[in-house]
């Protein structure tokens, strides 16, 4: 596969030299273009010597090869890391000052971008919607890692890790994560990016990425179970992880649908939203949703139990003292009869739709087992493709936005442990979305 690699003015410019080196023995071939600020940190002979391609950030260079429309035709992908503040925002407004900024007007293909940058540059209004800009035009734009920034601060802009930025990068174009240590070139996947050569219609945006074409239902967010017209029972997810998954998988190329539930933060555009209140209502609206997913993710906090009934006035407090008195009631187990109906119309021959089911499981241990025991159990249970165990706490997931997953399978052994990641949620998103990629690709007939 082709590749630019984009290299903006930023110290962790240095971190890319890794990624460089990724890219290269997955096998692609990589074509590095640094803006002239990013040379101050990291000199061509460095990119030369790990790509084995001469570099360039002119337009003037190599006049006669047009470069500054070659490279963006040619790329099967485009990635820049470290994105600056700056470059997203000439990116956002359509800038085509230097040869980098060029070809992300030419490209065909996917492009992605690394943020870097002080904590404030990331939250500042302005970045925020350049971001969302570029996000609106199908541009895969990561959030920056959580961490120690230059000097003594900490926050989020650190450049995510090169090997996020590269499971990333191989989503966005369809393609595995190779295992360390696999250097065989990377082959073209059906329903990638278009591979050099290959004209696509002008004016058409065609879907790409891992998920192209494929339909993803994502349940996000806390139910909240009515007691009376003021007061409910709930939770505290604030939904972030969810809306990171439906985003990743957005721009993994998938129609997203999500199914959201009470949300602190807003819902990704380009996607359709269903809102829901109570669990009762989010399991009809993934009854409805499911059988025309090819995956659903259900990443909702679902109340196990809600009142057995729901005053309709405010449940007063009494002259005598005395306190109400609240039963509840089991909800059912959305997740577990979502995979029971899909199983039962695969056995009937019937559409078996959808082919990977993913559940969550929030989780603490206690004197009788682990947290990993219990997600275990959950799994064997539920019978889903892949559960994504978090352990919860005080200040632990919900409401974070950094988070530490194990996601666990069927096919765990001791020779082949479940993985276990940690960092931001959109980060952790990406993981996620890449391991469905995976898994729906496994599951799916061979035509």
């Amino acid at each position: 596969m082709r590749i630019v690699l984009g290299v903006g003015g930023g110290i962790a410019a240095y971190k890319s030299a890794s990624l460089l080196r990724l890219l290269t023995e997955a096998g692609h071939n990589v074509s590095v273009i640094p803006t002239e600020s990013s040379k101050r940190f990291v000199g061509v002979a460095t990119w030369e010597a790990l790509s084995g391609n001469t570099v360039s950030s002119s337009v003037f260079d190599e006049v006669e090869k047009v470069n500054h429309v070659r490279l963006g035709h040619e790329a099967d992908l485009i990635v820049v890391a470290p994105a600056t503040a700056d470059l997203l925002a000439r990116a956002a407004g359509g800038q085509a000052d230097d040869l980098l900024t060029n070809t992300l007007l030419m490209a065909r293909g996917p492009v992605l971008f690394a943020p870097a940058m002080h904590t404030e540059m990331w939250s500042h209004p302005a970045t925020r919607a350049n971001v969302a800009t570029l996000r609106g035009r199908g541009a895969i734009v990561m959030d920056p890692a959580v961490g120690r920034l230059t000097g003594k601060d900490s926050g989020a802009g650190r450049l995510p890790d090169p090997e996020d930025i590269f499971a990333a990068a191989m989503a966005a174009a369809g393609l595995p994560v190779p295992t360390p240590g696999d250097t065989e070139p990377a082959s073209q996947p059906s329903g990638s990016a278009q591979p050099s050569g290959t004209a696509q219609p002008s004016g058409t945006a065609q879907p790409s990425g891992s998920l192209a074409g494929k339909t993803v239902t994502v349940t996000a967010g806390g139910t909240r179970e009515p007691l009376d017209p003021v007061r409910f029972l709930g939770n505290r997810s604030s939904g972030k992880q969810g809306v990171a998954l439906a985003r990743a998988a957005a721009e993994a190329g998938a129609q997203v649908r999500l199914i959201a539930a009470h949300m602190d933060v807003p819902a990704p555009e380009g996607v359709e939203l269903i809102r829901v209140e109570t669990a009762l209502e989010l399991r009809n609206a993934v009854h409805e949703a499911a059988p025309g997913s090819d995956v659903l993710i259900m990443a909702a906090a679902v109340a196990d139990f809600r009142p057995d009934r729901n005053s309709d006035t405010k449940i007063k407090k009494r002259d005598d003292g005395e306190d109400p008195v609240i039963t509840l009631v089991r909800n059912p187990d959305i997740l577990a009869e979502a995979v029971q109906q899909r199983n039962a119309a695969r056995a009937s021959a019937g559409a078996a739709l959808p082919s990977v089911i993913v559940g969550f499981a929030a989780e603490t241990g206690d004197g009788t087992a682990e947290v990993l025991d219990y997600g275990r159990q959950k799994l064997a249970r539920k019978g889903c493709e892949l559960l994504v165990l978090n352990r919860v706490g005080v200040s632990l997931v919900f409401g974070q936005d950094v988070t530490e997953v194990t996601l666990l399978s069927p096919a765990d052994s001791d020779a082949s442990p479940a993985p276990t990641y940690a960092g931001t949620k959109s980060e952790i998103a990406g993981r996620i979305i890449a391991r469905v990629s995976q898994e729906l690709a496994a599951a799916l007939p061979v035509r």
